[in-house]
């Protein structure tokens, strides 16, 4: 969520989200007792509480065009002002959204959605059939330029990877309006989870006319942007914050409690954490120094979630290009040190490119993580073996590598800690570059790095939404790893054993083990977890495991 692309780089460990994205799928942070409570007792809880709610984030929202979006912060807040066909809900299921209902074919290829009739853009438009036609082929469309359109529709929806090659006319997208409320999509092979990607952000609609006008602004400022979901933007106020306000015109308004939600962008964890003690802000997350402050108060939650932050190592370096010195970068890191001293926040030490918590086998019911193991160690004795097998290799005596960080308080505590882990490796130095986030995503997509400390949260709940982004020229791939063996076992897993579970799941596990522990393209680090304080009169937000981390439609305040 997603990263998090689900891009969620280390910075992410203090946004006040995605995306999408949590373990234990769901869980409502409420109130102290941590309960939920049902629409109906919401309505009468809710009383006269003023129904605002007030955030923080790390992070400006870098765009809110929902082809161009491909980050955390920019998924939460399109997930709660836009309705797709499906939106997560409790226990991260997908409810009705603009989609009232849908059938399958027998084959698995042709789902048809029968869309409400009564849902409407913010300007008094119906949402019909046709505005997710023009979004989805806008998000193909190689002239937009979009990331994650060519990503979650390749391989899924007909002629998406054709179209956004620049060889298929994008009219010919397996996407049509049968007539205004039924759309009809045809895939290019059965996807099981099909459903649950029509949640996520990039399958949003759009009203192409008022896309149109708009031109090169859309989705801007929050007056060339528009709503049919339950809150819609009216002040966004670039690198300082934003504002939400319910939209009276959603189609499910009156189960709609908050009125208003604020959004600050504060960088300084000890800021946002005297913004929360002086009741400014309502959630506020907590860095390392200031878990064991906190953690005795009754406000204070620690989350897991199926994140996983890990380095990317850019092959394209004649240094990482050498299999020997990727897999000593993954040996010298010691990540138990990293969770319990320098992120005290309930985090865990990464295994592989799957969470734990995240998937089951289909037939045993044992996690992915559990049967796979620990795909990496810290031995460091082993990664000086290795190292100096690749200097050799390398005709080399001494390395300098860039290292790409966030440029946030807790970004660059774990940044330097990293930096001093991986200089133990004898004649290696580590160059840090702070940056800020959004610069981050285009350097990413550029490829502009050596080493990058970066994070993914699912997009859908398969192993795939990891393990399908290293594929070669993938289009979140952006390390240069391309390997014809990995290629053919994830296609393996999506085309003939799409709808055989087990083989295809134990597919998935050979794929990790030969991503991680054969090639080392990644140095994994951490699955996130994140330390809280909550107000307790905030009720009914929900976590979710992938797209938007919070679901807002239901939050509402009592008693504040």
């Amino acid at each position: 969520m997603k990263k998090t692309n689900w891009l969620l780089l280390v910075l992410a460990l203090v946004f006040s989200m995605f995306l999408a994205a949590c373990s234990g799928g769901g869980d409502s942070e409420t109130g102290s007792d941590g309960g939920t409570d049902s629409g109906s007792e919401g309505e009468e809880a809710a009383g006269d509480s003023e129904q605002v709610l007030n955030l923080s984030d790390s992070a400006e929202i870098p765009t809110m065009d929902s082809s161009l979006a491909t980050d955390a912060v920019a998924f939460q807040w399109l997930g709660s002002t836009k309705d797709g066909l499906y939106r997560l809900g409790e226990n991260g299921e997908p409810e009705p959204g603009i989609a009232k209902s849908h059938e399958v074919s027998e084959d698995g290829l042709i789902w048809t959605f029968t869309l409400r009739e009564d849902a409407t853009w913010s300007n008094g438009d119906p949402v019909t059939a046709n505005d997710f036609v023009f979004a989805w082929q806008r998000a193909v469309n190689p002239d937009t330029g979009s990331e994650y359109g060519p990503y979650m529709l390749g391989g899924v929806v007909k002629n998406a990877s054709s179209i956004a090659a620049g060889d298929t006319p994008v009219e010919e997208l397996g996407v049509k309006a049968v007539d205004d409320y039924t759309l009809e999509v045809t895939l290019e092979k059965p996807v099981p989870y099909f459903e649950s990607m029509t949640t996520f952000g990039t399958f949003l609609p759009m009203n192409k006319k008022f896309v149109e006008e708009q031109g090169e602004n859309y989705a801007m400022e929050a007056d060339t942007m528009m709503a049919n979901g339950p809150f819609k933007m009216t002040e966004w106020s670039h690198g300082e914050g934003w504002t939400l306000e319910k939209n009276e015109d959603y189609w499910d308004a009156e189960n709609v409690k908050l009125n208003q939600i604020n959004v600050s962008v504060v960088k300084e964890t000890a800021s946002d954490v005297n913004l929360y003690q002086t009741g400014e802000i309502d959630r506020v997350n907590l860095s390392a120094e200031f878990v064991d402050q906190y953690r005795s108060s009754e406000e204070y939650r620690v989350q897991e979630e199926p994140t996983l932050f890990y380095l990317k190592m850019n092959q394209e370096n004649e240094i990482l290009s050498n299999v020997n010195a990727r897999k000593a970068i993954q040996m010298v890191i010691d990540r138990q040190s990293m969770v319990d001293v320098i992120l005290n926040n309930g985090s865990i030490p990464a295994g592989g490119d799957i969470p734990k918590n995240f998937v089951k086998h289909p037939e045993s019911g044992e996690d992915f993580r559990e049967i796979n193991g620990s795909l990496v160690e810290t031995d460091v004795e082993k990664a000086q073996e290795l190292w100096g097998k690749a200097k050799e290799e390398l005709g080399i005596e001494t390395a300098e590598l860039g290292y790409l960080g966030g440029d946030t308080e807790v970004a660059q505590n774990l940044d330097a800690y990293i930096k001093d882990q991986l200089e133990q490796l004898e004649g290696l130095t580590v160059n840090v570059e702070s940056v800020p986030f959004q610069i981050r995503i285009e350097r990413d997509k550029n490829m502009d790095y050596e080493l990058q400390n970066a994070g993914w949260g699912p997009d859908y709940i398969d192993p795939n939404t990891f393990l399908n982004m290293w594929v070669t020229d993938g289009g979140n791939n952006h390390t240069g790893y391309a390997n014809e063996e990995y290629d053919a076992l994830i296609e393996k897993a999506n085309t003939e054993l799409a709808m055989d579970p087990v083989p295809r799941f134990e597919t998935f596990l050979e794929a990790e083990k030969m991503l991680i522990q054969e090639d080392a393209v990644l140095a994994p680090l951490y699955q996130r977890a994140r330390a809280r304080l909550w107000k307790p009169y905030v009720k009914n937000v929900f976590i979710q495991p992938m797209g938007p981390d919070f679901t807002y439609k239901y939050a509402y305040i009592e008693g504040k």
